[in-house]
């Protein structure tokens, strides 16, 4: 019964997570929070989501379709309250990326490649949360997704070009040459109705947002366009483009084609837009989860994601993720619970069945404008100065994924790829050469690092810091290190390692620490160990090494280390030849000796 209740209890929290917030829309104000937060996003949503499909390279419709079900479905199996979901511009370019290589052989296929494309990031995502597998996002690092960021937001708006000034051009293999022939075009064949029309579009919205960001500005800038364009017959007078015929009705159920020829091509794009896209996601949901103070669980995220992937592929949608703007936008707005996501699923709805015909008239350039500003915002250059304060080498892979991404476009899982295998052999590099620092005392009787703070050293005595877990990839350079300092001194009798920074030791480690100090004994030179964490000094104590003659090489702190030395030296004062400074560590008004060490020292010089 205990198993059926745990079974249970498992089932209904991985697959009906809503359970946990549906019973709060008892509360009228909590419900119609909802309503009005959800009515808000979707006048955001319905202009943003064809103009994102047009960026994916499909009709602007797909984007309706994308953003009907999953919406909701996202919200009902995610666990944030606050997240919505549906095309996002970093995604809908990773789609284009993927899929027109393919077009150029299959262009009546590119619909199909896309939905099916959904299918596989809904089932991989899918089978991370399951697994419990959300982990597997770490490895893209916060450098990396920046730079991949900035370099997408980059690509993204320049790809609207041709749209806003009307021009065409020959797609070249590489998205800066294209980008370089658009602007060479638009200098001498600029269609002007065009650009006036999509420059309208952003000063409205820039004005709007400026005016107030509670107004919607998107649908403000839409609205006005395609009444303009509807009255001065912008499409037939003026030979402007516009969204045109959209079908009536909603997107119908159908299994999306698997064309296994296409599969490893699309897998490893797959791959990358359910990484990006969960990173996306999470990121927004941790930060609204701060204000909120609700609690998130990755996996269950990937669930939530993954099932609206997939439902979007059985409708005809392509890849969708979670969207910062209209996060906000859902948050800001009130919402409390994912309701608000359900509503903005009902209003696309409702927008497919009856409010097509409205639409026909919207300009493409409003599109290109609506991506442009929906992008610019992602370019921030802040966060890689940033990097370079903390850590130069975060910074440099920052940097060489945007260049990579930027140059390779639109190939853009390079970039991915080049970063995440950056910032793995940064961490195996750093992991094989941790910091290792001489530690000395200084006048006020703590102990610093003896070499940027010039504080003098000991002849016979050492104290070294080993900043890292000390395992097989570090082992040869822990025992390397240890070995110069020793040459160094022809007087050395004891070399203490302070271990507080030591976390983890592994097999390799453990037999080098016993081989060194093996050979060190025969030098005549005791390796002390002081401020050893429990956990290492069990292994040390299940395998022998703090038993038997090596008992007395463990302390608790660095001073009754050197007190012991100091001990066994058996002296009161250290001079000539053990010591080259008055000030050296081993003198007892700097050693900090406490009266119970002064007894002994006293017994050991009666004996």
């Amino acid at each position: 019964m205990v198993i059926v209740n745990f079974l249970q209890k498992f089932i209904f929290k991985r697959f009906f997570p809503f359970q946990e917030w549906i019973n709060d829309l008892r509360d009228p104000k909590i419900l119609r929070a909802d309503i009005i937060a959800g009515l808000t996003v979707a006048l955001v949503l319905v202009p943003q989501s064809m103009a994102y499909a047009q960026l994916a390279g499909l009709p602007p419709y797909y984007g309706l379709y994308a953003s009907f079900l999953p919406v909701a479905i996202a919200a009902i199996f995610g666990s944030s309250r606050q997240l919505a979901t549906g095309p996002v511009a970093v995604v809908s370019l990773l789609t284009a990326a993927a899929l027109e290589p393919i077009a150029s052989s299959d262009p009546t296929g590119y619909v199909a490649y896309a939905i099916m494309l959904a299918f596989l990031v809904g089932v991989f995502q899918l089978s991370l949360g399951l697994l419990r597998l959300g982990v597997l996002v770490d490895f893209l690092s916060h450098p990396v997704v920046t730079g991949f960021t900035n370099a997408a937001a980059i690509i993204i708006a320049t790809s609207q070009f041709s749209k806003f000034f009307g021009v065409t051009v020959v797609t070249q293999e590489h998205h800066y040459q294209t980008i370089i022939n658009v602007l060479s075009e638009s200098f001498t064949n600029t269609h002007n109705p065009t650009l006036l029309m999509g420059l309208l579009a952003l000063i409205i919205i820039i004005l709007t947002r400026k005016i107030s960001i509670k107004y919607p500005a998107i649908l403000i800038s839409v609205v006005i366009t395609t009444f303009i364009s509807w009255f001065i017959n912008f499409e037939s007078k003026f030979g402007g483009k516009v969204i045109g015929v959209i079908p009536d009705g909603l997107p119908t159920f159908q299994l999306p084609v698997i064309d296994l020829s296409q599969l490893i091509n699309l897998g490893t794009v797959a791959i990358a837009i359910s990484l990006i896209g969960f990173m996306e996601a999470i990121s927004i949901a941790k930060t609204m989860a701060t204000q909120t103070k609700q609690r998130l669980d990755a996996d269950q995220e990937l669930v939530g994601q993954g099932l609206s992937n997939i439902v979007s592929s059985f409708f005809q949608g392509y890849p969708v993720s979670g969207s910062f703007s209209r996060s906000a936008v859902n948050i800001s707005a009130g919402a409390i619970t994912g309701f608000s996501s359900v509503i903005t699923g009902i209003v696309v709805g409702i927008t497919l069945l009856f409010l097509t015909p409205l639409l026909y008239h919207l300009p493409q350039a409003t599109l290109a404008a609506v991506i442009i500003t929906a992008v610019i915002n992602l370019i921030k250059f802040k966060p890689i100065k940033y990097a370079w304060r903390v850590q130069k080498h975060d910074a440099v892979i920052s940097v060489i994924t945007f260049l990579v991404t930027l140059f390779l476009a639109p190939e853009l899982e390079l970039g991915i790829i080049v970063g995440i295998a950056l910032s793995l052999a940064s961490y195996c590099y750093r992991s094989m050469r941790p910091r290792i620092i001489c530690l000395s005392k200084n006048a006020q009787g703590v102990f610093r690092n003896s070499d940027t703070n010039n504080i003098p050293k000991c002849c016979c005595i050492s104290v070294m810091r080993f900043d890292g877990p000390l395992i097989f990839t570090n082992a040869g350079h822990f025992e390397n290190e240890v070995i110069e300092r020793v040459a160094t001194k022809p007087e050395l009798r004891f070399f203490i390692i302070d271990a507080i920074a030591i976390n983890e030791i592994d097999a390799t480690g453990q037999d080098m620490l016993h081989s060194l100090s093996s050979r060190l004994y025969e030098q005549n030179i005791s390796l002390f160990f002081a401020r050893v964490h429990k956990p290492i000094m069990k292994i040390f104590s299940d395998t022998g090494f703090s038993k038997g003659e090596w008992k007395n090489h463990f302390h608790r702190t660095i001073n009754e280390a050197i007190e012991y030395s100091w001990i066994s030296l058996g002296c009161t004062n250290v001079s000539p030849p053990f010591c080259i400074s008055d000030s050296c560590p081993m003198n007892r008004e700097t050693a900090g000796l406490s009266s119970i060490y002064e007894a002994s020292i006293k017994d050991m010089k009666d004996k």
